[in-house]
């Protein structure tokens, strides 16, 4: 296939390729690394080290990232743009090797690795000899000056759906999450961005990753034993008068027989960081459950991108962030042109980074972090995404709403960054604080995870169970069916 490619570019006179290999002598872990690089080299080429798993358990992804990034580098008319490639193998000690090679090779900027392992087994050495990372790791904990990521931040996909379904009239809502390190990092950028949006987290869920079974979590999240019993009390009472020959009270049973559940479910929206079937069993029982749309709004992360959920009813409507596509399609059709198989959407990443190593090309060499972090960003075929000084980034992020006849964009992001903004600052934690309820884990763990300590005492969870509210709930829920309770 490498050599398919470079038949390509031959025709096109564009670049050429050559191969080399570097030895490592590291006593009983010595090995070789290849090295491909595309370009025609010379003392003026800004040369671009490519660190990526091109064997080992990620190689799938590693090589779906060279290919995308050289039809990247087939479009792009710029001789002293070169890529060289450097194998990670899928282990920090093979990304230690590659950087160390990548170096020795004169490389101004890295992209990559993928891992984020293997992103902190490079970063010392990077930092000190000044070579700036666009990593394709979202892991917070990889991110610092010069060390930066094009992935989607969690936090940054989490305030851009809370703040559009905020601005949409939700006010209270609930998370389901995995308990591992993605389900507290959604919590606590669910926490801060419930602030800055002036809304409340009522609830979180916490479930065993890898499960299917939804039900109990679903069932103690809604309420269901509270709202359950009040329809059975309410049966009881209609019986009574329909035994004494009330026809209204006959009619009202007729219309209960479907309603296993009468008042609040505690949320208006419903924030779950799955997909696939997982994602599609959760969503069903808390519909189950009686929290479904309209009343529930479900909210999704990047991961139901790319996901088929337009068969799925209970699904329907729901929305989610997503990068902005103008040219993912064109994208998709070269990559299948060349090597024969359909590309990942995450493929996309190295496409876009080999564009802004060739902006970079461009400028003096000793000013690259400035250039990488140029407030006015970068625009690739995932649309807009612009660097911070801390490693972290922005992207355009179109909110997209799933329909049966396909998904609609129905707020679009940023063409250009035009402000600048603020990041999400720590929730203040005070005398009128309220407490989302925690299910699924323990309540003083889970606050450790998410607020880095225990509560206060005087901090109440939020509940919902019972009071005026709740009971005018079910009171609406009657009406609309056509049943009014003196």
């Amino acid at each position: 296939m490498f050599k398919k490619f470079c038949l390509v570019f031959y025709c096109l006179a564009i670049v050429s390729c050559s191969s080399t290999k570097i030895k490592d002598e590291g006593g009983a872990d010595s090995f070789n690394t290849d090295i491909e690089e595309i370009g025609i080299s010379d003392a003026k080429s800004f040369r671009v080290g490519m660190l990526l798993p091109l064997t080992g358990n990620d190689a799938k992804y590693g090589n779906g990232l060279k290919n995308a990034s050289m039809i990247a580098l087939s479009s792009i008319n710029n001789p002293n743009l070169v890529l060289q490639y450097y194998d990670t193998q899928s282990t920090p000690s093979g990304a230690r090797v590659a950087i160390e090679n990548a170096l020795n090779q004169r490389s101004d900027l890295i992209i990559g690795p993928l891992k984020s392992l293997e992103v902190q087994a490079i970063s010392n050495e990077t930092i000190y000899q000044g070579v700036p990372v666009i990593a394709f790791s979202t892991a917070q904990e990889i991110l610092q000056p010069t060390i930066y990521t094009l992935g989607l931040l969690t936090e940054e996909q989490v305030d851009r759906i809370m703040s559009f379904a905020s601005q949409d009239g939700r006010k209270r809502f609930a998370l389901l999450l995995p308990d591992n390190g993605t389900g507290a990092a959604v919590a606590k950028a669910a926490i801060k961005s419930a602030q800055k949006n002036h809304v409340d987290i009522t609830k979180i869920g916490f479930y065993t990753p890898g499960t299917s079974d939804f039900s109990q979590i679903a069932k103690d999240m809604t309420n269901y034993d509270v709202r359950h019993s009040r329809v059975v009390r309410l049966r009881g009472r209609l019986q009574a008068a329909a035994n004494a020959g009330d026809v209204k009270a006959q009619q009202a049973i007729k219309k209960l027989s479907t309603r296993e559940g009468l008042g609040d479910v505690g949320f208006d929206a419903l924030i779950i960081p799955e997909s696939g079937a997982k994602l599609t069993a959760a969503i069903s029982m808390f519909a189950y459950y009686d929290a479904a749309y309209p009343q529930v709004q479900f909210l999704g992360t990047s991961l139901w991108d790319g996901s088929r959920l337009n068969n799925e009813a209970m699904i329907v409507n729901g929305i989610y962030p997503a990068t902005t596509k103008p040219l993912t399609n064109t994208f998709a059709n070269q990559y299948y042109a060349v090597f024969n198989e359909k590309p990942s959407s995450f493929y996309t990443l190295a496409y876009d980074a080999v564009a802004i190593a060739n902006r970079l090309s461009l400028l003096p060499t000793e000013n690259l972090n400035q250039a990488i972090t140029d407030p006015a960003g970068f625009r690739g075929i995932n649309g807009g995404i612009r660097f911070f000084k801390d490693g972290s980034n922005q992207h355009s992020l179109d909110v997209v709403q799933i329909k049966p006849s396909g998904n609609v964009v129905v707020d679009s992001g940023e063409k250009y960054f035009e402000s600048a903004i603020e990041p999400l600052p720590d929730p203040i934690i005070d005398q009128n604080y309220t407490a989302p309820t925690i299910y699924g884990k323990d309540k003083a763990l889970a606050q450790v995870i998410i607020y880095g300590q225990i509560l206060p005492d005087e901090i109440h969870a939020n509940s919902s169970l019972d009071g005026e509210y709740d009971q005018e709930v079910a009171n609406e829920q009657l009406r609309a069916m056509g049943i009014y309770i003196n």
